[in-house]
């Protein structure tokens, strides 16, 4: 199944979003980038690096367009790069899965989630991967935003790498084998107790 695939990672830009729940989609990014020895490099609407992976290659997109106009970014990707919207992969953040578990989906719906409603609108389909990441929901009612946009610390932060590393096999497997037997593997991962 060797290829061209666009794999974008949700966050937003500025050192003070470092770290933050909302950005482990860049955090899958980085982690594949080290892996490869590979560096981001700036271009129109955001950051890319290209690594390859059994034959195909695989280009990680960071939007600078902030997450909420996401969709805007990956448009144009898929566009100067010739790729199709079944070789796209979105990696997001989800409040409704426990830290540290995935769900890869073929398609459906934005879940609430504003950078991949914002992708839909743009590239007109629901019909596209993407790799959610559980953030847990632990916050008070009103502190959403202070919750996905705070530092992952405590235990959490001790078991990101080991979420990291899934998810970038994740990827892989995605540009590999397909979503298909990719989602039989990944979506049964559980973090150890």
């Amino acid at each position: 199944m060797a290829g061209k695939f666009l794999i974008t990672g949700l966050g937003n830009i500025g050192a003070e979003y470092a770290g933050t729940r909302h950005n482990i989609g860049f955090m899958v990014l980085d982690h594949l980038a080290g892996e490869s020895g590979t560096f981001f490099t700036s271009g129109r609407l955001g950051s890319t690096a290209t690594i390859s992976y059994r034959g195909s290659q695989l280009i990680l997109l960071k939007p600078s367009t902030y997450m909420n106009l996401s969709g805007k970014a990956v448009k144009y990707w898929l566009q100067a790069e010739n790729i199709k919207t079944e070789n796209l992969l979105v990696i997001c953040d989800d409040l409704n899965l426990q830290f540290g578990t995935m769900r890869m989906r073929k398609k459906g719906s934005n879940g609430g989630h504003n950078g991949l409603g914002n992708i839909q609108e743009l590239l007109g389909t629901s019909e596209y991967s993407r790799l959610r990441i559980g953030i847990g929901a632990d916050f008070s009612r009103g502190k959403q935003i202070d919750y996905v946009l705070g530092k992952i610390e405590g235990q959490e932060a001790k078991d990101l790498p080991f979420v990291l590393e899934h998810a970038a096999q994740a990827v892989k497997d995605f540009s590999f084998m397909g979503v298909d037997l990719t989602m039989n593997s990944c979506n049964s991962w559980k973090l150890s107790e």
